[in-house]
Protein backbone atom coordinates (compact mmCIF):
# COMPACT_ATOMS: atom_id res chain seq x y z
CA UNK A 1 0.00 0.00 0.00
CA UNK A 2 0.91 3.89 -0.42
CA UNK A 3 -0.69 4.64 2.65
CA UNK A 4 -2.35 3.30 5.90
CA UNK A 5 -4.36 5.05 8.45
CA UNK A 6 -4.48 2.95 11.62
CA UNK A 7 -6.55 3.20 14.36
CA UNK A 8 -9.19 5.50 12.76
CA UNK A 9 -13.09 5.44 13.84
CA UNK A 10 -15.14 5.93 10.64
CA UNK A 11 -19.10 6.27 10.88
CA UNK A 12 -21.32 2.97 9.65
CA UNK A 13 -24.41 4.46 9.54
CA UNK A 14 -24.88 6.30 13.18
CA UNK A 15 -22.47 3.87 14.61
CA UNK A 16 -18.94 4.56 14.76
CA UNK A 17 -16.70 1.82 14.37
CA UNK A 18 -12.82 1.40 14.66
CA UNK A 19 -10.87 0.22 11.58
CA UNK A 20 -7.96 0.94 9.19
CA UNK A 21 -7.89 2.67 6.04
CA UNK A 22 -5.82 1.36 3.24
CA UNK A 23 -4.79 3.52 0.66
CA UNK A 24 -3.42 2.95 -2.95
CA UNK A 25 -2.93 4.74 -6.22
CA UNK A 26 -4.66 8.01 -4.55
CA UNK A 27 -7.49 5.21 -4.23
CA UNK A 28 -9.34 3.75 -1.06
CA UNK A 29 -8.23 0.28 -1.79
CA UNK A 30 -9.06 -1.51 1.84
CA UNK A 31 -10.95 -1.40 5.45
CA UNK A 32 -9.82 -3.79 7.01
CA UNK A 33 -9.56 -4.72 10.72
CA UNK A 34 -5.87 -6.05 11.28
CA UNK A 35 -3.25 -4.50 9.18
CA UNK A 36 -0.86 -7.71 10.03
CA UNK A 37 1.19 -8.84 7.05
CA UNK A 38 0.21 -5.40 5.40
CA UNK A 39 3.45 -2.84 4.64
CA UNK A 40 2.94 0.24 3.02
CA UNK A 41 4.98 3.39 2.40
CA UNK A 42 3.63 5.59 5.17
CA UNK A 43 1.33 4.95 8.05
CA UNK A 44 -0.27 7.68 10.14
CA UNK A 45 -1.51 6.31 13.58
CA UNK A 46 -4.80 8.67 13.46
CA UNK A 47 -5.54 7.36 17.38
CA UNK A 48 -9.23 7.32 17.20
CA UNK A 49 -10.36 10.12 15.87
CA UNK A 50 -12.88 10.40 13.65
CA UNK A 51 -12.48 9.91 10.00
CA UNK A 52 -15.54 10.91 7.48
CA UNK A 53 -14.95 11.32 3.77
CA UNK A 54 -13.62 14.36 2.47
CA UNK A 55 -15.85 17.32 3.39
CA UNK A 56 -16.89 19.35 0.31
CA UNK A 57 -18.10 22.47 -0.18
CA UNK A 58 -20.44 23.32 -3.07
CA UNK A 59 -20.34 26.99 -2.92
CA UNK A 60 -17.48 29.39 -3.55
CA UNK A 61 -16.23 32.48 -4.64
CA UNK A 62 -12.50 32.40 -4.82
CA UNK A 63 -12.42 35.74 -7.16
CA UNK A 64 -9.43 34.11 -9.48
CA UNK A 65 -8.54 35.56 -11.88
CA UNK A 66 -9.65 39.46 -12.18
CA UNK A 67 -10.54 40.17 -8.16
CA UNK A 68 -6.90 38.83 -6.80
CA UNK A 69 -6.98 41.84 -4.52
CA UNK A 70 -9.59 39.99 -2.88
CA UNK A 71 -8.96 36.35 -2.57
CA UNK A 72 -7.09 34.37 -4.81
CA UNK A 73 -7.16 30.56 -5.81
CA UNK A 74 -4.24 29.81 -4.21
CA UNK A 75 -5.16 31.71 -0.41
CA UNK A 76 -8.99 30.15 -0.71
CA UNK A 77 -7.37 26.85 -1.51
CA UNK A 78 -5.10 27.29 1.83
CA UNK A 79 -8.05 28.65 3.94
CA UNK A 80 -10.28 25.55 3.08
CA UNK A 81 -7.71 23.15 3.48
CA UNK A 82 -7.60 23.93 7.11
CA UNK A 83 -10.69 23.82 7.19
CA UNK A 84 -11.22 19.99 6.57
CA UNK A 85 -11.97 20.67 3.15
CA UNK A 86 -10.78 18.06 0.04
CA UNK A 87 -12.85 19.87 -2.67
CA UNK A 88 -14.73 22.76 -3.43
CA UNK A 89 -16.83 23.62 -6.40
CA UNK A 90 -16.05 27.15 -7.47
CA UNK A 91 -18.67 29.87 -8.35
CA UNK A 92 -18.41 31.49 -12.24
CA UNK A 93 -19.36 34.46 -11.77
CA UNK A 94 -16.36 36.22 -9.33
CA UNK A 95 -13.89 36.07 -12.00
CA UNK A 96 -13.18 37.98 -14.80
CA UNK A 97 -14.35 37.33 -17.47
CA UNK A 98 -16.91 35.07 -15.79
CA UNK A 99 -17.56 31.54 -16.92
CA UNK A 100 -20.52 31.46 -19.76
CA UNK A 101 -18.65 29.72 -22.50
CA UNK A 102 -16.16 27.16 -23.17
CA UNK A 103 -13.53 29.74 -23.67
CA UNK A 104 -14.29 31.46 -20.42
CA UNK A 105 -14.08 27.98 -19.36
CA UNK A 106 -10.59 27.68 -20.43
CA UNK A 107 -9.07 31.17 -19.12
CA UNK A 108 -10.20 30.57 -15.57
CA UNK A 109 -8.99 26.58 -15.38
CA UNK A 110 -5.46 27.99 -16.94
CA UNK A 111 -5.33 30.69 -14.02
CA UNK A 112 -6.25 28.40 -11.26
CA UNK A 113 -4.61 25.05 -11.88
CA UNK A 114 -0.93 25.64 -10.59
CA UNK A 115 -2.73 27.41 -7.50
CA UNK A 116 -4.70 23.87 -6.01
CA UNK A 117 -3.74 22.48 -2.88
CA UNK A 118 -7.18 21.01 -3.21
CA UNK A 119 -9.58 19.34 -5.71
CA UNK A 120 -12.09 21.59 -7.24
CA UNK A 121 -14.74 21.88 -9.86
CA UNK A 122 -16.68 24.95 -11.47
CA UNK A 123 -20.05 25.70 -11.90
CA UNK A 124 -21.13 27.20 -15.65
CA UNK A 125 -22.79 30.34 -15.61
CA UNK A 126 -26.24 31.65 -17.51
CA UNK A 127 -27.04 35.11 -17.47
CA UNK A 128 -30.00 37.93 -18.89
CA UNK A 129 -27.56 38.99 -21.47
CA UNK A 130 -27.21 35.39 -22.64
CA UNK A 131 -30.56 35.31 -23.17
CA UNK A 132 -30.86 38.72 -24.88
CA UNK A 133 -27.90 38.10 -27.34
CA UNK A 134 -29.23 34.70 -28.41
CA UNK A 135 -26.38 32.37 -26.73
CA UNK A 136 -28.34 29.72 -24.61
CA UNK A 137 -26.54 27.40 -26.68
CA UNK A 138 -23.40 28.23 -24.70
CA UNK A 139 -24.55 25.75 -22.06
CA UNK A 140 -23.68 22.95 -24.51
CA UNK A 141 -19.54 23.41 -24.30
CA UNK A 142 -19.43 24.17 -20.60
CA UNK A 143 -21.64 20.53 -20.21
CA UNK A 144 -18.77 19.11 -22.12
CA UNK A 145 -15.97 20.69 -20.10
CA UNK A 146 -17.37 19.07 -16.94
CA UNK A 147 -19.42 22.11 -15.30
CA UNK A 148 -21.69 20.32 -12.59
CA UNK A 149 -24.03 23.04 -12.60
CA UNK A 150 -25.36 26.05 -13.79
CA UNK A 151 -25.92 29.62 -11.39
CA UNK A 152 -28.28 31.77 -12.16
CA UNK A 153 -28.92 35.28 -10.35
CA UNK A 154 -32.37 37.05 -10.04
CA UNK A 155 -30.36 39.87 -8.33
CA UNK A 156 -27.37 41.86 -9.70
CA UNK A 157 -23.58 40.11 -8.80
CA UNK A 158 -20.95 41.78 -10.74
CA UNK A 159 -21.21 43.90 -14.26
CA UNK A 160 -19.54 40.33 -15.48
CA UNK A 161 -22.20 38.70 -14.83
CA UNK A 162 -25.90 40.38 -15.26
CA UNK A 163 -28.79 39.23 -13.53
CA UNK A 164 -31.88 37.54 -15.20
CA UNK A 165 -35.67 39.11 -15.71
CA UNK A 166 -38.40 36.86 -14.76
CA UNK A 167 -38.74 35.79 -18.27
CA UNK A 168 -35.01 35.52 -18.95
CA UNK A 169 -34.90 32.93 -16.47
CA UNK A 170 -37.91 31.12 -17.59
CA UNK A 171 -36.37 30.84 -21.10
CA UNK A 172 -32.96 29.34 -19.03
CA UNK A 173 -35.07 27.15 -17.05
CA UNK A 174 -36.62 25.46 -20.52
CA UNK A 175 -32.98 25.63 -21.90
CA UNK A 176 -31.55 23.54 -19.40
CA UNK A 177 -34.33 21.27 -18.56
CA UNK A 178 -33.83 18.65 -21.00
CA UNK A 179 -29.98 17.78 -20.32
CA UNK A 180 -30.74 17.44 -16.39
CA UNK A 181 -28.30 19.56 -15.34
CA UNK A 182 -29.34 21.54 -11.71
CA UNK A 183 -29.60 24.98 -11.82
CA UNK A 184 -28.64 27.35 -8.85
CA UNK A 185 -30.55 30.57 -7.94
CA UNK A 186 -29.74 33.17 -6.00
CA UNK A 187 -33.57 33.53 -5.35
CA UNK A 188 -34.00 37.19 -4.30
CA UNK A 189 -36.98 39.60 -5.83
CA UNK A 190 -35.19 42.18 -7.65
CA UNK A 191 -37.81 44.68 -7.72
CA UNK A 192 -38.43 44.01 -3.74
CA UNK A 193 -34.86 44.72 -2.55
CA UNK A 194 -34.06 47.43 -5.20
CA UNK A 195 -37.56 49.34 -3.71
CA UNK A 196 -36.94 49.12 -0.13
CA UNK A 197 -33.43 49.96 -0.75
CA UNK A 198 -34.17 53.43 -2.58
CA UNK A 199 -37.10 54.00 0.17
CA UNK A 200 -34.99 53.14 3.53
CA UNK A 201 -32.26 55.39 1.79
CA UNK A 202 -34.27 58.21 1.39
CA UNK A 203 -35.53 57.89 5.14
CA UNK A 204 -32.25 58.63 6.16
CA UNK A 205 -31.48 54.43 7.42
CA UNK A 206 -28.21 54.06 8.63
CA UNK A 207 -28.83 51.93 11.14
CA UNK A 208 -27.31 47.86 10.27
CA UNK A 209 -30.87 46.81 10.53
CA UNK A 210 -31.62 48.41 7.52
CA UNK A 211 -29.77 46.39 5.36
CA UNK A 212 -31.84 43.65 6.33
CA UNK A 213 -34.91 45.34 6.19
CA UNK A 214 -34.35 46.19 2.94
CA UNK A 215 -34.10 42.64 1.82
CA UNK A 216 -36.64 41.40 3.97
CA UNK A 217 -38.16 37.56 3.74
CA UNK A 218 -40.37 38.48 1.40
CA UNK A 219 -37.86 39.28 -1.44
CA UNK A 220 -36.96 35.29 -0.81
CA UNK A 221 -40.36 34.01 -0.52
CA UNK A 222 -41.53 35.51 -3.89
CA UNK A 223 -38.39 34.63 -5.39
CA UNK A 224 -38.78 30.80 -4.17
CA UNK A 225 -42.25 30.68 -5.46
CA UNK A 226 -41.74 32.00 -8.60
CA UNK A 227 -38.58 29.32 -9.16
CA UNK A 228 -40.93 26.21 -7.70
CA UNK A 229 -43.66 27.73 -10.38
CA UNK A 230 -41.03 27.84 -13.26
CA UNK A 231 -39.82 24.24 -11.99
CA UNK A 232 -43.06 22.46 -12.32
CA UNK A 233 -43.76 24.55 -15.93
CA UNK A 234 -40.47 23.61 -17.10
CA UNK A 235 -39.53 20.00 -15.55
CA UNK A 236 -36.16 22.09 -14.92
CA UNK A 237 -34.23 20.86 -11.96
CA UNK A 238 -34.00 23.88 -9.65
CA UNK A 239 -31.41 24.35 -6.35
CA UNK A 240 -32.05 27.28 -4.14
CA UNK A 241 -28.71 28.80 -2.91
CA UNK A 242 -28.03 29.88 0.53
CA UNK A 243 -31.66 29.52 1.86
CA UNK A 244 -32.24 31.52 4.63
CA UNK A 245 -35.70 32.15 5.78
CA UNK A 246 -37.87 29.62 7.96
CA UNK A 247 -40.88 30.42 4.84
CA UNK A 248 -38.27 29.82 2.63
CA UNK A 249 -37.57 26.07 4.03
CA UNK A 250 -41.36 25.66 4.38
CA UNK A 251 -41.75 26.10 0.63
CA UNK A 252 -39.16 23.79 -0.41
CA UNK A 253 -40.38 21.16 1.88
CA UNK A 254 -44.05 21.63 0.62
CA UNK A 255 -42.66 21.27 -3.18
CA UNK A 256 -40.43 18.60 -2.69
CA UNK A 257 -43.79 16.90 -1.10
CA UNK A 258 -45.39 17.58 -4.30
CA UNK A 259 -42.93 15.92 -6.47
CA UNK A 260 -41.07 19.40 -7.86
CA UNK A 261 -37.31 18.81 -9.00
CA UNK A 262 -35.49 21.15 -6.31
CA UNK A 263 -33.03 20.76 -4.03
CA UNK A 264 -31.58 23.34 -1.27
CA UNK A 265 -28.51 24.16 0.80
CA UNK A 266 -28.07 26.94 3.43
CA UNK A 267 -24.70 28.09 4.65
CA UNK A 268 -22.98 27.62 8.15
CA UNK A 269 -24.30 31.97 8.73
CA UNK A 270 -27.80 30.92 8.50
CA UNK A 271 -27.18 28.38 11.04
CA UNK A 272 -25.69 30.43 14.09
CA UNK A 273 -25.98 34.28 13.64
CA UNK A 274 -28.84 36.60 13.95
CA UNK A 275 -28.94 40.04 11.84
CA UNK A 276 -29.51 42.04 14.63
CA UNK A 277 -26.74 40.66 17.00
CA UNK A 278 -24.13 39.87 14.30
CA UNK A 279 -24.59 43.46 12.77
CA UNK A 280 -24.30 45.06 16.43
CA UNK A 281 -21.18 43.33 17.25
CA UNK A 282 -19.58 43.16 13.86
CA UNK A 283 -20.64 45.99 11.80
CA UNK A 284 -20.59 45.94 8.11
CA UNK A 285 -18.32 42.60 8.62
CA UNK A 286 -21.46 40.81 9.11
CA UNK A 287 -23.24 42.42 5.99
CA UNK A 288 -24.48 39.37 3.73
CA UNK A 289 -26.75 39.11 0.56
CA UNK A 290 -29.30 37.65 1.26
CA UNK A 291 -29.24 39.46 5.02
CA UNK A 292 -28.94 37.24 8.49
CA UNK A 293 -32.79 36.07 9.31
CA UNK A 294 -33.16 35.81 13.38
CA UNK A 295 -33.46 33.13 15.69
CA UNK A 296 -36.31 31.24 14.65
CA UNK A 297 -35.25 31.23 11.20
CA UNK A 298 -32.16 29.34 12.58
CA UNK A 299 -33.71 26.88 14.53
CA UNK A 300 -35.85 25.75 11.70
CA UNK A 301 -33.14 25.30 8.95
CA UNK A 302 -31.16 23.26 11.61
CA UNK A 303 -34.09 20.82 11.39
CA UNK A 304 -34.86 21.23 7.72
CA UNK A 305 -31.21 19.91 7.83
CA UNK A 306 -31.91 17.22 9.88
CA UNK A 307 -35.09 16.27 8.02
CA UNK A 308 -33.95 16.24 4.52
CA UNK A 309 -35.80 19.39 2.96
CA UNK A 310 -31.80 21.28 3.21
CA UNK A 311 -29.86 18.91 1.11
CA UNK A 312 -26.50 19.93 2.07
CA UNK A 313 -24.12 22.95 3.19
CA UNK A 314 -22.09 25.62 1.02
CA UNK A 315 -20.35 28.32 2.49
CA UNK A 316 -21.05 31.00 -0.38
CA UNK A 317 -17.28 32.30 0.82
CA UNK A 318 -17.35 35.83 -0.82
CA UNK A 319 -14.29 37.89 0.99
CA UNK A 320 -13.54 41.66 -0.18
CA UNK A 321 -10.77 43.52 0.57
CA UNK A 322 -11.13 45.66 3.81
CA UNK A 323 -9.45 48.68 3.37
CA UNK A 324 -11.68 49.51 -0.03
CA UNK A 325 -14.46 47.22 -0.49
CA UNK A 326 -15.85 45.65 3.05
CA UNK A 327 -14.54 48.65 5.87
CA UNK A 328 -13.92 51.92 3.61
CA UNK A 329 -13.49 55.22 5.22
CA UNK A 330 -16.64 55.88 3.66
CA UNK A 331 -18.09 53.24 4.03
CA UNK A 332 -21.82 52.22 5.50
CA UNK A 333 -24.73 49.53 5.71
CA UNK A 334 -25.42 50.40 1.74
CA UNK A 335 -22.27 50.78 0.38
CA UNK A 336 -20.24 47.79 1.88
CA UNK A 337 -19.56 45.16 -0.24
CA UNK A 338 -21.77 42.17 1.33
CA UNK A 339 -19.95 38.94 2.18
CA UNK A 340 -17.06 37.15 3.76
CA UNK A 341 -14.98 34.42 4.22
CA UNK A 342 -16.21 30.82 5.27
CA UNK A 343 -14.80 28.30 4.16
CA UNK A 344 -12.07 27.21 7.12
CA UNK A 345 -15.50 27.10 9.23
CA UNK A 346 -18.02 25.41 7.87
CA UNK A 347 -17.08 22.06 8.95
CA UNK A 348 -16.17 22.74 12.26
CA UNK A 349 -19.37 24.76 12.88
CA UNK A 350 -21.07 21.46 11.74
CA UNK A 351 -19.17 19.70 13.78
CA UNK A 352 -19.45 21.60 17.22
CA UNK A 353 -22.94 22.91 17.03
CA UNK A 354 -24.34 20.29 14.61
CA UNK A 355 -23.13 16.82 15.37
CA UNK A 356 -21.73 17.18 18.83
CA UNK A 357 -25.00 19.03 20.05
CA UNK A 358 -27.16 16.53 18.84
CA UNK A 359 -28.92 18.43 15.86
CA UNK A 360 -27.63 16.15 13.64
CA UNK A 361 -27.08 12.65 13.21
CA UNK A 362 -23.77 10.89 12.47
CA UNK A 363 -25.18 9.52 9.18
CA UNK A 364 -26.45 12.69 8.56
CA UNK A 365 -23.46 15.33 9.46
CA UNK A 366 -21.81 12.51 6.15
CA UNK A 367 -24.47 13.34 4.19
CA UNK A 368 -24.34 17.24 4.31
CA UNK A 369 -21.11 17.87 4.68
CA UNK A 370 -19.77 15.19 1.69
CA UNK A 371 -22.14 13.12 0.01
CA UNK A 372 -25.14 14.91 -1.00
CA UNK A 373 -23.48 17.32 -2.60
CA UNK A 374 -20.96 15.08 -4.41
CA UNK A 375 -24.38 13.35 -5.85
CA UNK A 376 -25.92 16.60 -6.62
CA UNK A 377 -22.85 17.47 -8.86
CA UNK A 378 -22.56 14.28 -9.96
CA UNK A 379 -19.33 13.55 -8.84
CA UNK A 380 -20.42 10.63 -6.67
CA UNK A 381 -18.91 8.04 -5.94
CA UNK A 382 -15.68 9.31 -7.14
CA UNK A 383 -16.45 11.97 -4.20
CA UNK A 384 -18.06 12.08 -1.29
CA UNK A 385 -17.66 8.37 -0.66
CA UNK A 386 -15.49 6.12 1.57
CA UNK A 387 -16.32 2.77 -1.49
CA UNK A 388 -13.73 0.51 -2.28
CA UNK A 389 -11.94 2.44 -5.09
CA UNK A 390 -13.84 6.06 -4.63
CA UNK A 391 -10.94 8.72 -4.33
CA UNK A 392 -8.69 8.65 -0.71
CA UNK A 393 -10.28 11.50 0.79
CA UNK A 394 -10.71 11.91 4.69
CA UNK A 395 -11.56 14.72 7.11
CA UNK A 396 -10.00 13.90 10.19
CA UNK A 397 -12.01 15.59 13.52
CA UNK A 398 -11.01 15.05 16.62
CA UNK A 399 -14.42 16.04 18.25
CA UNK A 400 -13.26 16.70 22.10
CA UNK A 401 -11.04 19.83 20.54
CA UNK A 402 -12.10 23.06 21.43
CA UNK A 403 -10.55 26.28 20.79
CA UNK A 404 -12.11 29.74 19.42
CA UNK A 405 -12.14 31.47 16.05
CA UNK A 406 -9.99 34.24 15.78
CA UNK A 407 -9.84 35.85 12.45
CA UNK A 408 -6.42 36.89 12.43
CA UNK A 409 -5.21 33.38 12.59
CA UNK A 410 -6.61 32.42 9.29
CA UNK A 411 -5.14 31.37 5.88
CA UNK A 412 -7.92 33.48 3.80
CA UNK A 413 -6.75 37.02 2.70
CA UNK A 414 -9.38 38.20 3.99
CA UNK A 415 -9.07 38.71 8.14
CA UNK A 416 -12.11 39.42 9.35
CA UNK A 417 -14.94 37.11 10.07
CA UNK A 418 -18.54 37.18 11.57
CA UNK A 419 -17.96 34.20 13.55
CA UNK A 420 -14.60 35.75 15.45
CA UNK A 421 -15.12 34.80 19.09
CA UNK A 422 -16.99 32.53 18.51
CA UNK A 423 -16.48 28.88 20.68
CA UNK A 424 -16.44 25.59 19.45
CA UNK A 425 -15.75 21.98 20.08
CA UNK A 426 -14.81 19.17 17.97
CA UNK A 427 -12.43 20.58 15.52
CA UNK A 428 -11.00 19.25 11.75
CA UNK A 429 -7.23 18.32 12.53
CA UNK A 430 -6.01 16.46 9.25
CA UNK A 431 -7.37 17.39 5.70
CA UNK A 432 -6.24 14.48 3.69
CA UNK A 433 -6.74 14.66 -0.31
CA UNK A 434 -6.38 11.66 -2.81
CA UNK A 435 -4.13 9.80 0.02
CA UNK A 436 -1.77 12.84 0.30
CA UNK A 437 -1.54 15.03 3.40
CA UNK A 438 -2.59 18.42 3.04
CA UNK A 439 -3.52 20.13 6.05
CA UNK A 440 -2.08 18.86 9.43
CA UNK A 441 -3.17 21.05 12.17
CA UNK A 442 -0.40 19.44 14.51
CA UNK A 443 2.32 19.13 12.57
CA UNK A 444 2.30 22.57 10.51
CA UNK A 445 -0.81 23.23 9.33
CA UNK A 446 -0.50 23.40 5.37
CA UNK A 447 1.83 21.13 4.88
CA UNK A 448 0.74 20.19 0.55
CA UNK A 449 2.10 21.22 -1.99
CA UNK A 450 0.42 24.10 -4.49
CA UNK A 451 -0.76 22.54 -7.59
CA UNK A 452 -1.19 19.43 -6.02
CA UNK A 453 -5.21 20.33 -6.78
CA UNK A 454 -6.69 19.05 -9.67
CA UNK A 455 -9.82 19.53 -11.55
CA UNK A 456 -13.33 17.48 -11.17
CA UNK A 457 -15.15 17.06 -14.08
CA UNK A 458 -18.65 16.17 -14.09
CA UNK A 459 -19.21 12.23 -13.85
CA UNK A 460 -22.64 11.77 -14.61
CA UNK A 461 -25.70 13.47 -14.06
CA UNK A 462 -27.38 12.11 -10.64
CA UNK A 463 -29.73 13.03 -8.41
CA UNK A 464 -30.41 13.07 -4.93
CA UNK A 465 -33.15 10.94 -3.31
CA UNK A 466 -36.45 13.33 -2.19
CA UNK A 467 -37.24 12.41 1.09
CA UNK A 468 -38.17 14.19 4.15
CA UNK A 469 -37.74 12.29 7.44
CA UNK A 470 -39.63 12.91 10.17
CA UNK A 471 -37.56 14.10 13.34
CA UNK A 472 -38.42 14.25 17.47
CA UNK A 473 -37.69 17.37 18.77
CA UNK A 474 -34.75 17.19 21.51
CA UNK A 475 -34.13 20.05 23.71
CA UNK A 476 -30.84 20.82 23.48
CA UNK A 477 -29.55 24.36 24.11
CA UNK A 478 -32.70 25.89 23.36
CA UNK A 479 -35.72 27.04 25.35
CA UNK A 480 -39.18 25.94 25.52
CA UNK A 481 -40.59 28.40 22.98
CA UNK A 482 -38.25 27.71 20.15
CA UNK A 483 -39.46 23.97 20.75
CA UNK A 484 -42.82 25.26 20.15
CA UNK A 485 -41.78 27.40 16.72
CA UNK A 486 -39.89 24.21 15.84
CA UNK A 487 -43.01 21.64 15.88
CA UNK A 488 -44.88 23.87 13.53
CA UNK A 489 -42.23 23.14 10.75
CA UNK A 490 -42.09 19.68 11.54
CA UNK A 491 -43.55 17.55 8.49
CA UNK A 492 -46.28 15.56 10.16
CA UNK A 493 -47.59 13.30 7.44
Amino acid sequence: MDLILKNAVIPQGDRKVETNILVNDEKIAGIVDSVNGISADKEIDIKGNLVVPGCIDPHTHFNDPGFTHRETFETGQRSAAAGGLTSHIDMPCTSKPSVRDAESFHKKLSAVKDKAYIDYGFWGGMTGEDVREGLLDNIYPQIEEGVVAFKVYMTPSVPTFPKVTDAEMLEIFNKIAPTGMPIGIHAENYEICTHYTEKLKNEGRLDYPAWGDARNVIAEKTAIEMIITFAEATGARVHIVHLTSKDGVQLVRDAKKRGVKITAETCPHYLVLTGDEALEARGTFAKVAPPLREKEDNIVHWQGLADGTIDFVGTDHAPYEIETEKDAPDSDVWNSFPGFPGVEQMVPILVSEGLNKGRLSLSRFVEVTSRNAAIHKGIYPKKGSMELGSDADFTVIDLEREYTIDEKKTETMAKYSPFHGMKLKGKPIQTIVRGNVVFDEDNGGIVGEVGYGEFIKRQSIQRLDREIKYETYENTANEAESKKRIEKALVTN
